[in-house]
């Protein structure tokens, strides 16, 4: 039976819309519609008070549910990962494996692509698009919580893992100033997405690296070198540069607000994106986890560790959105379009997801805009009350 979702706000990835109603036909959008008087013949939702969005697109999901991809998990803890951020409106994720030994390399790629082959079978599973590695090939003058033991030159064999096609969407994080313009050329040309992150190169060092397919920069600000009178650095290549995307965990504790209003103006439209870096603490109850052996602390929203480190964060992708509005002062529209429809173009699946147009995915979140509440979401037309 077809399913139609009615009485919400519907915003379809683009602008909000008034007395429509969306029909989903399995897996994907069917049709938006005027109100019908009548639903005969379909299994209807009534969202009444609600804002129905496209689902939410998260390209850097460290771990959720008590659960990290990081220290060796399971299909099924993947799978604890991706329902808990589905409870907060996430229906497209990145699983990422923060710098590792070569062995839990292997072990994230064989986990990425096992639950490829489960897609459509399991709905949650099927939020996961791919994978993002982030690291070890990144710089330790900037490795932030990342484990300096393990950060290192590039591995041989490391093309071919990165870019195996059958993990989907490969997001590949590296320092540019210590892999090399050739690599991330070849990386490009692959199929991999190239982002710039826990890096310490100067803005010199950016532009080869932009010039041969560097495609974003990851958690802008944080780990990367800043922007100075003389030395405009990573970050001021990464707002100067009008081809990138940049992903910003807007929290509050990682970059001031003033900063990030600042890279908003200055950077071209739509190439910030809303990321959540989330740890394992987002959706358990058990608010401290380890990582690498080390003990991390979850509290007042922040993941820490015992000597005061940022080590990702606790924050999921409904209170990105609301923080985009209250601590930034965006439009809701615009908070929506960067927790979906920009992430979607930067992992070039903007044509399936990211917005609610017929043809388009069934993945959809449906959320309380006075509480900033997920109550509903789909993925891939499944429903779940939340």
């Amino acid at each position: 039976m077809q399913q139609i979702l009615v009485h919400a706000r519907l915003f379809d990835g683009n602008q909000f819309h008034a007395g429509k109603a969306v029909i989903l036909d399995g897996g994907i959008i069917g049709d938006i519609v005027d109100r019908p008087k009548s639903i005969g013949g379909f299994e209807p939702y009534d969202l009444t008070g609600l804002v129905l969005a496209p689902g939410f697109v998260d390209t850097q999901v460290n771990g959720g549910g008590g659960a990290m991809l990081n220290g060796g998990t399971t299909l099924e803890g993947l799978e604890t990962i991706a329902d808990a951020h589905r409870a907060h409106g996430t229906t497209s994720m990145l699983p990422t494996l923060i710098s590792d030994r070569w062995q839990s390399m292997e072990h994230v790629a064989s986990l990425i692509s096992r639950a490829h082959r489960s897609w459509g079978e399991n709905n949650s599973l099927s939020a996961i698009k791919g994978v993002h590695f982030e690291g070890p090939y990144v710089n330790p003058v900037r490795k932030g919580v990342h484990d300096e033991d393990v950060i290192r030159p590039v591995d041989e064999g490391a093309l071919d893992l990165l870019t195996h096609p059958d993990l989907g969407v490969r997001v590949i994080t590296v320092a540019p100033e210590k892999v090399g313009s050739h690599f991330i050329a070849e990386l490009t040309r692959r199929g991999g997405i190239v982002c710039a992150g826990h890096t310490a190169g100067s803005y010199q060092d950016m532009l080869p690296a932009l010039r041969n397919g560097l495609r974003g920069f990851t958690h802008l600000f944080n780990a990367m070198s800043p922007l100075e009178s003389r030395e405009p650095g990573v970050v001021g290549a990464a707002l100067d540069d009008e081809d990138t995307w940049c992903g910003l965990i807007v929290d509050g504790f990682h970059v001031h607000p003033a900063s990030m209003r600042l890279a908003l103006k200055t950077k071209a439209k739509g190439k910030i994106m809303l990321v959540t870096d989330a740890m394992a603490s987002v959706g358990a109850r058990n608010k401290s986890f380890d990582l690498h052996g080390e003990r991390i602390y979850a509290q007042d929203g922040q993941c820490r560790t015992e000597d005061g480190v940022l080590a990702g964060s606790d924050l999921d992708m409904m209170t990105a959105v609301r923080n985009a509005v209250e601590l930034l002062g965006l439009p809701i529209s615009e908070a929506l379009r960067m927790a979906s429809r920009y992430p979607a173009a930067f992992m070039r699946m903007d044509t399936s997801i990211g917005s609610i147009a017929p043809g388009f995915a069934a993945d959809l979140v449906a959320f309380d805009p006075t509480t900033w509440t997920v109550r509903h979401s789909w993925i891939n037309g499944y429903h779940r009350a939340h």
